[in-house]
């Protein structure tokens, strides 16, 4: 099981690197075409919205409550009955998210208003960010429709997840970046303002991610006609586990959507600001975070239906200790080199401006948010301790204690410090949750972190310090501000091998070796 969990989890890993490159590459070319001014705020907004829900009824709640029951039908009534089970739960999630699609698209307005409440504000006294408030209700009814196809989507890679095919639903995003890219290219300029093209680009990238899964669910025999089946047994098990779910692992998306209404009332840039730099802590926190998260549920599931506990806690530490291994440094090399970072992705075309350092402004940002890395990270390796064993009013708890204090710290913050209050903030709230998940399931006798982990985790922190010392030290060394984009580009992949050279390094001096990464029991 080890050897099948770190294979898996670096399957995983490798797709979500391909996706979340791209990522990079999809907002390099929004940040070349509408900068980081009105334009992208507005884009960045009506995309933020389906995504937001997305996160939050598709992979956030409905995969926390739909992997726990589907590994359970798998271990105890076969396939045919899991056959049955998906096309109820596709039937009935895909006739409720149809209605609910319908309702946005028909409502923009309201939820442009409700969300940007900053822009409606002006829009109703005439001032001069009314065409933000219009601008967005237009590009809602063209993003909104994509919730609709990428939550069947979550739903065909849970059930692929689960019988422990993980690469296809890894690589699916892929095809989302891939169309954005391909509007802005050829449709960028059919509109006056080009954003309508991105726009158009999200909802063909969520048509072309559910075509895509299709063979793959088809050659496993899991293709069927959708049922409506609200009172299924199992359903209801589903639906039951969902709604405290809501609250969950998902309450780091319901306080980004929070800090998104605050930035409406900020000055221009703000939620571009925080969205470029929300978008660099999420590549680490995908490649790594999501990747193992992705693979540990159905395995803490099944452990769980097998009555395994010792097996159990011995899973979840190993999670821990992945996310310590690879989080660390990534959050130590983003405090240290995301201004050069920014300058090679983004700091090109629309995004210049001679009055306004962007650049800057995103590096703030990403540091702000990297201060809550590791703990985004273990929030989505703990939380699914509670998952796995269909509890899910614990995180709900968690959650809106967690939400709470997330405003109560963007009350304190930004007032005084603007965009970076709100980044900090969530940085505060997301240590409090995984903080909270961790007392709760030692409490309950679930998960203890071991002291093979702790001494784990300290020579992780001595070898993330000593690489960040070296790269910072090293970059100090260049002018890389005057230099050319190919020279900067040049010293960026450098650094980033210098860094991946010492940290491994001085682990290995400090007696790390791969069997201590790959074991799931204590060495």
């Amino acid at each position: 099981m080890a050897k099948g969990l770190f294979r898996s989890g670096m399957i995983v890993s490798a797709m979500t690197m391909i996706s979340r490159i791209l990522g990079l590459v999809r907002d390099a070319v929004v940040a070349n075409l509408l900068g980081a001014g009105a334009a992208a705020d507005v884009f960045l907004f009506a995309n933020r919205i389906p995504n937001f829900l997305r996160r939050l009824f598709a992979e956030g709640a409905f995969a926390q409550a739909f992997v726990p029951v589907l590994s359970e039908i798998k271990e105890q009534q076969g396939d045919d009955k899991v056959r049955l089970f998906v096309a109820q739960a596709a039937g009935t999630l895909g006739t409720i998210l149809l209605i609910v699609t319908m309702i946005g698209v028909i409502a923009s307005p309201i939820i442009a208003g409700l969300f940007g409440t900053g822009w409606f504000i002006d829009w109703w006294q005439g001032g001069p960010d009314a065409e933000k408030f219009e601008l967005a209700s237009s590009l809602l009814k063209l993003t909104f429709p994509y919730l609709f196809f990428v939550s069947l989507v979550a739903l065909s890679g849970a059930l692929m997840n689960v019988y422990n095919r993980f690469a296809v639903a890894a690589f699916t995003p892929v095809l989302l970046n891939i169309s954005i890219i391909t509007c802005a290219y050829f449709l960028h300029d059919k509109f006056s303002v080009g954003a309508y093209s991105l726009a158009i680009g999200v909802f063909v990238g969520g048509v072309v991610q559910l075509l895509f899964q299709l063979p793959f669910l088809y050659r496993a025999r899991m293709l069927s006609k959708p049922r409506w089946a609200w009172q299924d047994e199992n359903v209801k098990k589903v639906r039951k586990l969902m709604l405290p779910a809501l609250f969950g692992v998902s309450i780091s998306q319901i306080n980004l959507l929070l800090d998104t209404v605050i930035a409406s009332l900020l000055m221009t840039g703000s939620i571009a600001w925080l969205y470029y730099s929300d978008r660099l802590i999420e590549f680490p926190l995908g490649l790594f975070g999501i990747g193992i998260a992705t693979v540990i549920l159905p395995a803490l599931s099944k452990l769980h239906s097998s009555d395994k506990g010792s097996d159990f806690q011995h899973t979840l530490d190993w999670g821990v200790r992945f996310v310590i291994f690879l989080g660390l440094p990534a959050m130590v090399g983003l405090m240290i080199i995301s201004p050069l970072i920014i300058s090679v992705l983004f700091d090109h075309g629309a995004f210049k401006d001679d009055n306004i350092d962007h650049v800057q402004a995103v590096s703030f940002g990403v540091m702000a948010y990297s201060v809550g890395l590791v703990s985004f990270m273990l929030i989505k390796v703990l939380a699914p301790g509670f998952y796995a064993r269909q509890d899910t009013k614990t995180p709900v708890r968690i959650g809106i204690i967690t939400l709470v204090l997330n405003m109560v710290f963007n009350i304190m913050l930004a007032p005084f410090i603007g965009y970076l209050g709100l980044a900090l903030a969530t940085s505060m709230s997301a240590s409090c949750n995984a903080y909270l998940l961790y007392r709760q399931l030692s409490k309950e006798q679930v998960y203890q972190f071991s002291r093979f982990s702790l001494v784990f985790f300290t020579k992780c922190v001595l070898g993330a310090l000593i690489m960040g010392a070296v790269v910072w030290y090293t970059s100090t060394q260049f002018m890389w501000q005057q230099w050319h984009f190919t020279e900067q580009v040049i010293l960026l992949g450098g650094l980033l091998v210098l860094a991946g050279f010492v940290y491994f390094l001085t682990l290995f001096l400090f007696g790390v070796r791969l069997k201590t990464i790959k074991s799931v029991t204590t060495l």
